[in-house]
């Protein structure tokens, strides 16, 4: 290390320590000689640390939790054609169970010098995650974009749907079809997004059928964003009088129609069901299901435009996004049943 560092100090005309100090990213040299001292590393051969090398133009990095779930493919796509209109190339970077987690995916788009990054449903929403790693992302001077969750810890743009508006939609819907015993199916409590969801039903229930928030609690069931964790949320709303189930993706929506044939019932003559994404393909499902649709293209294009302004060095301001979803009624919601669910026209006798 001496030798190499006596090496380059002689070719660039600098002491060792103005070398160390480049090296290691120190301030307090100018920009001439660090320019210098990097141009010797070229002309000896020697390799530039990774925080040294020069971004690559045009790169972003997308970092989503899994593809299995199709609104992130289809939110992938409308973010990957924005980027690509403008001249960037997307890289996307996909989270799976016992694969490589959200830093490890962070720190490989940044040692290949992207230009920026965007989360999607990132450890942003956990409000269990320490937020320091955007901070120190932000320190290592990549400019990035969080979709999907908030919190007040982070200095960063937020590109958001109004979870709270989606479940006064959804309950609003199926109030005015008669049904009282409502259940919400979603995620843990932890993520942003479940909390303001909670919010959303409760006021809702509240405002709508004159529910106290006590009596809301016993409707709300915590599972997994999955077709069987709906199928389980289902169910035990269900054995609990449920008479409708608005769950928190159009997956466990699926999982929900499933649980209810389970139990010998239909959708929607004795249990009604209601989606959350509008992914693709799911107005074709058995019913077609009715769902509260993510603004999906707006929000992917607000964040690359986000995103963009922070690279060119105009940053937008420090804050949320807010987009409304919107209810699209199609097959698996129908008047409530006389009785509760078992006592619909199709139920099993």
């Amino acid at each position: 290390m001496t030798a190499r560092l006596a090496d380059i100090a002689a070719q660039a005309g600098v002491s060792e320590a103005t070398v160390s100090r480049v090296l290691n990213g120190k301030p307090g040299v100018a920009a001439a000689t660090r320019q210098a001292v990097l141009a010797a590393l070229d002309v000896l051969g020697y390799e530039r640390p990774v925080r040294l090398r020069q971004r690559s133009e045009g790169l972003v990095g997308l970092i989503t939790p899994e593809l299995e779930n199709p609104i992130f493919p289809a939110l992938a796509q409308v973010i990957g054609q924005a980027l690509t209109r403008q001249g960037y190339t997307p890289v996307l970077a996909t989270q799976t169970p016992g694969g490589s987690t959200e830093d490890e995916l962070t720190e490989m788009l940044v040692d290949r010098g992207v230009d920026g990054i965007i989360f999607v449903s990132g450890l942003h929403a956990d409000t269990s995650a320490d937020m320091g790693r955007y901070e120190r992302l932000r320190a290592q001077g990549v400019p990035f974009v969080l979709v999907d969750g908030f919190s007040p810890q982070v200095r960063a743009p937020f590109i958001s749907p109004d979870d709270r508006a989606a479940m006064s939609l959804a309950v609003t819907h199926l109030a005015s079809l008669g049904h009282t015993r409502i259940g919400l199916a979603l995620g843990p409590q932890r993520f942003v997004p479940v909390q303001r969801k909670i919010e959303g039903f409760t006021s809702a229930m509240r405002e709508r059928l004159g529910m106290s928030e006590r009596e809301t609690t016993t409707l709300v069931e915590h599972s997994l964003y999955t077709l069987e964790g709906g199928q389980a949320a289902a169910a035990a709303l269900i054995d609990r009088g449920c008479t409708a189930v608005v769950c928190a993706s159009d997956m466990m929506a699926l999982g929900a129609i499933r649980a209810a044939r389970g139990l010998g019932l239909q959708v929607p003559e004795d249990v009604s069901v209601v989606g959350f994404d509008d992914s693709p393909l799911i107005a074709f499902t058995d019913p077609p299901l009715t769902t509260v649709r993510k603004p999906v293209p707006a929000m992917g294009q607000a964040a690359v435009r986000t995103l963009l302004e922070e690279i060119a060095g105009t940053p937008a301001p420090q804050s949320e996004f807010v987009f409304m979803p919107e209810l699209v009624v199609r097959g698996s919601t129908a008047s409530a049943p006389a009785a509760g669910p078992g006592a619909g026209p199709g139920a099993a006798r």
